[in-house]
């Protein structure tokens, strides 16, 4: 989760919202991102998107079985979406979101099989995400 942290600092230095992504395959990492939705104009830039499609051409599958997500907040529904069709079979997130998160639209968007582990460095992933709106209000 720390890395995903020094990916969201790098997204938030470029403006994105910061949302740090790492994909872990046989205990190494295999792929990074950070949100890049305002640097490509592109909605559907997010970290979990992106390092999803770095993790893919990596492996040369569509598949991540036996992999692990670390994100800095909770996945949106597409990110879930994006998450259960790649397979990947761990989700391991910091800070919850309440509004955007997708278990505020469906819990079962995320196939059942998937291991989800939430609240590491939740405290961390927080902050970081506050302090960058409270400065983007100034």
């Amino acid at each position: 989760m720390r890395l995903a942290l020094q990916e969201a600092t790098r997204g938030s230095a470029l403006g994105e919202i910061p949302v740090g992504a790492i994909i872990v395959g046989n205990n190494q990492v295999i792929a990074r991102a950070h949100n890049l939705t305002e640097t490509l104009t592109d909605v559907t830039a997010h970290a979990e998107i992106l390092a999803i499609t770095s993790a893919e051409i990596y492996l040369g599958s569509k598949f991540l079985q036996d992999c692990t997500l670390y994100v800095t907040l909770e996945p949106c529904v597409m990110c879930a979406g994006a998450i259960f069709w790649s397979q990947i079979s761990r989700v391991v997130w910091g800070a919850s979101d309440n509004k955007r998160g997708f278990r505020a639209f469906s819990a079962s968007i995320i196939h059942q099989r998937t291991e989800i582990i939430e609240g590491v460095l939740a405290e961390e992933c927080s902050k970081l995400m506050k302090d960058f709106f409270v400065a983007l209000r100034k």
